[in-house]
């Protein structure tokens, strides 16, 4: 179902152009894409537009010394024009296609908004080096069937969800193309008490296969102290079917 969002360019002063941007769907999965159409119109005056583009952002957690803040981080842009005069009421259409990298955080699970999580798609307009940019259109993503079946293997074993968030940085030992990298939390069920106090899972998809990482806050007096590796492994995606992700995974939270 196509969603429409529409907007003055408030910044480009009353009488100014408006876009109206329509995706013709707002779900997606990693290593898809988004389509959609933009229609720029014209206001009262003409004005010299140098580009118009659309751009992926998402909420990234950034540490700097001892302070941790966040921030929108774009990770995916394309520009769909050069520079053109909009002359007054003239109406240009432009349709696009966005592809959404692999590594792009879901949002979505069993059609519930991950709390925590921040995603959009923006349209950007420059006039005369001033830049408008629209408020994130709320984009979904949902997980790929191998991210789904881990995910549903780790509720069946009692973990309930907590929170995801996005975190500036590198995973140490994986393949990692973008600049930052998503955590799913976990709340342990009692068959795992006095081992965990929390999981974290991070996936890392890449186009032939599925990276999983798996991290676990010990209990206090355990030998070992802070973040534990549990597992790091690799899913393929033409067999992830065939494996017993409950087993697999308990197999390795006990180890």
């Amino acid at each position: 179902m196509a969603v429409v969002f529409k907007r003055m360019l408030q910044a480009l002063g009353v009488g100014g152009p408006s876009v109206e941007t329509e995706l013709a769907s707002p779900n997606c999965r990693p290593g898809g894409y988004l389509e959609g159409r933009i229609e720029v119109r014209g206001g009262d005056r003409a004005i010299d537009v140098e580009y118009v583009a659309i751009a992926l952002r998402t909420r990234v957690e950034m540490v700097t010394g001892d302070a941790a803040y966040e921030g929108d981080q774009e990770f995916q842009r394309q520009r769909l024009t050069g520079s053109f005069t909009l002359e007054p009421g003239a109406h240009h259409d432009l349709a696009f296609r966005l592809d959404v990298p692999w590594e792009t955080p879901i949002t979505e699970l069993y059609g519930q908004r991950l709390h925590g999580m921040t995603m959009g798609l923006t349209t950007e307009l420059e006039v005369a080096r001033a830049v408008d940019n629209s408020d994130l259109d709320a984009v979904a993503v949902h997980p790929l069937p191998a991210q789904e079946r881990i995910l549903d293997a780790l509720l069946r074993l009692g973990f309930r969800f907590n929170r995801a968030d996005v975190e500036r940085g590198r995973v140490y030992g994986v393949h990692q193309a973008l600049p930052f990298y998503q955590e799913i939390e976990f709340f342990p069920p009692s068959a795992y008490a006095g081992r965990i106090d929390q999981l974290e899972l991070t996936f890392l998809p890449m186009p032939e296969r599925l990276q999983v990482v798996l991290e676990a806050d010990r209990r206090r007096g355990q030998p070992a102290t802070g973040r534990d590796t549990v597992g790091r492994f690799d899913v393929d995606y033409q067999t992830f079917d065939q494996v017993d992700w409950i087993a697999e995974l308990d197999r390795r939270l006990r180890r």
